[in-house]
């Protein structure tokens, strides 16, 4: 079912290709570079959805100790690290062209960049050699107390001074309507492949769990 899914998303975003290249129009401005925003959007948000998942996932361990619980945040993080560093790098691309620079001090910029760091040290975080009940505890409070930066990226264009684009405004963002169908698009087939790199790097992690119990169950017969 994850290869499924991870294959419907990547078919589904090859089909985007036509959307992004033949459909929508080209930005007058900008020009061919802004549609790496049909890229960076879909990477930025599944990244914040990833990490809403190891919150979710954090406070069902804590509530239940269930492993399989900790394991999913585990998943999510990776490919959450993975897709907000890809967005980071679209992000600088466009900016080179859009402001001249390939980094600015932006608060949108600042706290996604806060926001990789501090899941990347998570990632570090569950790497330590320390007691697995222990580690998974420490790793569920962290995934708690970590998602406090991710609604302050989402909305950190709208309480500061601002130079990034808001793409969905309340007037619409100024996207013409096969630009808004595209990004659409982009977004759901970037939402199956998602759920299917999340799924999968989950069973992974499943089947070390049994193999470790296995081979802990062979070195201690007496248990």
């Amino acid at each position: 079912m994850p290869q499924l899914l991870a294959l419907l998303g990547g078919l589904a975003f090859a089909c985007c290709q036509w959307l992004i290249y033949v459909y929508a129009p080209e930005e007058a401005t900008l020009g061919l570079i802004q549609k790496i925003f049909y890229i960076h959007l879909p990477l930025a948000w599944w990244a914040l959805i990833s990490f809403f998942t190891v919150f979710l996932g954090s406070i069902a361990y804590l509530l239940r100790r269930a492993p399989g619980a900790d394991r999913l945040c585990a998943a999510a993080a990776e490919v959450g690290v993975l897709l907000s560093g890809l967005a980071l790098v679209t992000g600088m691309l466009w900016a080179r062209k859009s402001w001249g620079v390939w980094w600015t001090w932006d608060p949108r910029l600042t706290t996604t960049l806060i926001m990789w760091f501090v899941y990347a040290g998570y990632l570090v975080l569950r790497g330590l050699d320390l007691p697995p009940q222990r580690k998974s505890l420490v790793c569920a409070v962290v995934g708690v107390v970590a998602f406090l930066d991710v609604p302050l990226v989402f909305i950190s264009a709208r309480i500061w001074r601002s130079i990034h684009p808001a793409v969905f405004a309340a007037k619409g963002g100024g996207l013409e309507p096969e630009m808004k169908m595209t990004v659409i698009a982009c977004v759901l087939s970037f939402g199956l492949l998602w759920a299917g790199l999340v799924w999968l790097r989950k069973c992974q992690l499943d089947l070390r769990a049994r193999l470790d119990a296995l081979a802990a169950n062979a070195d201690n017969p007496a248990a």
